[in-house]
């Protein structure tokens, strides 16, 4: 009796950007450092307000989860585009263009302009997201429009996760 089956086997290689959602150590050192970042952010985007090292202290941390929710967005996008390849079956139309994206998200963002456009939307949609959350904090939290907004936008264009553009095949290739 023989078994006609394919068998696909897929390497587990992760993006470096998945690794960051991932429970491990690395949390130790990232969720600290971000708060880190985002205080200082902060208080310099407060310029000259009065007792702005209690309002950091109050405030910072809501800061810091609203961006890793927002993170966490660009990282939907890019896991869903990273997938999709494996969705669609091979040598049609859409699977060569699938897996360069495919590559570009998850390996190499500047090896095609594709895979370099995704990341880039998600980095700006994860930035646009901690612009409107920030905002809506600094507002909740007695400051006035165009205070919170300038400061809004300076965490935003600060902390918006550049990290997604480092190419994960460095670290795979013994580069890191």
């Amino acid at each position: 009796m023989t078994t006609n089956r394919t068998v696909k086997l897929y390497n587990i290689l992760l993006p470096i950007w998945l690794l960051l959602f991932w429970p491990s150590w690395l949390w130790l050192v990232l969720i600290p450092a971000n708060y880190l970042i985002d205080r200082i952010v902060l208080r310099w985007g407060l310029g000259d307000l009065p007792d702005k090292g209690l309002f950091c202290r109050k405030h910072t941390w809501k800061i810091c989860i609203a961006g890793f929710l927002s993170d966490l967005a660009g990282v939907v996008l890019m896991f869903s585009v990273f997938m999709a390849s494996a969705f669609v079956s091979p040598g049609s139309a859409e699977s060569s263009l699938l897996d360069e994206l495919a590559y570009g998200v998850g390996f190499n963002p500047f090896s095609g302009i594709p895979g370099f456009l995704v990341v880039a939307l998600a980095v700006f949609i994860s930035g646009c997201l901690i612009f409107l959350l920030d905002r809506r904090i600094l507002l909740g939290a007695g400051l006035d429009a165009d205070r919170a907004r300038s400061a809004a936008l300076r965490l935003a264009l600060i902390t918006a996760p550049y990290l997604y553009f480092i190419p994960s095949e460095l670290l795979y290739q013994g580069g890191i």
